[in-house]
């Protein structure tokens, strides 16, 4: 009997029917990680997982080597990413089920990496790591044994433009450019990660947290797309650009937009960090346009 596939979202209740009853099937991968404590997601999973669960850290393995202009979470190379992946196991179209224990920011940079490698098996724990002991499953400290998988890259499920192309868009306007930073860094205040506060000239703002129902699970698609709908009204997903401070809660929107059925939204991966390392660049503070 063929399993599910997931491709979006996955309940705590069907990941952990899915491991009891087939566990190779599924690749399971913690993503905990903190900005300004890049040890912290290692040292969580050290101290109890997902059975089964492999990490992967945000700096190391989900992001590209920075030359101090490409951002701070710059896309891998997709050879590396590529090889990492089959490394830890990972076969071509098995399920993977990425989580942490930040509302799925962390978790949907890998799903979106996985997509961008042209990888559709792959699904984001709803509510995270809290919703997994919410219901009362285990943890574990074991680290499974490393096997080579046979992973390999496929034609991208996702799109990506590079910021000379969020330049040219300063003077076209052709792209709605949304930000999913906190409001507050979005208008230019309370910056405290990267050197200069703001956005870019244009760039509408929708918080990733406001993804989330207050019990840390994603809203209805229903909803989402209502609400995605209302901030870009009479804009297709192919004339959207989704940037954050490196990339990565950027992808929570990518995610949210695949779950609303709004397909077709690029991904600016150098984000404000690479954005502000040139100076040239204009900035602008406020509220949404």
């Amino acid at each position: 009997m063929p399993h599910t596939h997931y491709t979006t979202l996955i309940s705590a209740a069907n990941l952990h029917e899915r491991m009891t009853a087939a566990p190779g099937s599924v690749l399971v991968v913690d993503c905990r990680f903190d900005l300004l404590d890049p040890k912290a997601g290692e040292t969580a999973y050290a101290a109890g997982h997902l059975p089964g669960a492999r990490y992967l850290h945000l700096d190391r393995d989900l992001s590209g080597p920075k030359t101090g202009k490409n951002g701070r979470h710059p896309l891998p190379d997709r050879a590396s990413l590529v090889a990492t992946l089959a490394d830890w196991g990972l076969n071509a179209g098995q399920q993977v089920v990425a989580y942490d224990a930040q509302g799925g920011s962390y978790a949907a940079r890998l799903w979106w990496l996985l997509r961008w490698l042209g990888h559709d098996s792959v699904a984001v724990l709803d509510g995270g790591l809290q919703a997994w002991e919410a219901a009362g499953y285990p943890l574990s400290r074991d680290v499974p044994a490393a096997t080579q998988g046979t992973f390999k890259a496929a034609a991208p499920l996702q799109v990506t433009v590079d910021v000379a192309a969020v330049v040219r868009n300063l003077g076209t306007r052709e792209l709605t450019v949304v930000d999913a930073r906190a409001n507050d860094r979005y208008r230019g205040e309370n910056e405290t990660i990267d050197p200069v506060g703001g956005h870019i000239p244009g760039a509408v703002n929708r918080f990733f947290k406001d993804n989330l129902s207050a019990d840390g699970r994603f809203k209805s698609a229903h909803t989402l797309r209502e609400e995605f709908t209302a901030l870009l009204p009479g804009i297709t997903p192919e004339h959207v650009v989704l940037q954050c401070g490196s990339g990565v809660t950027a992808c929570h929107n990518a995610l949210a937009m695949e779950i609303a059925g709004m397909h077709g939204a690029a991904l600016y991966g150098g984000s404000w960090s690479e954005w502000v390392a040139d100076p040239s660049r204009p900035v602008a503070t406020g509220a949404n346009p």
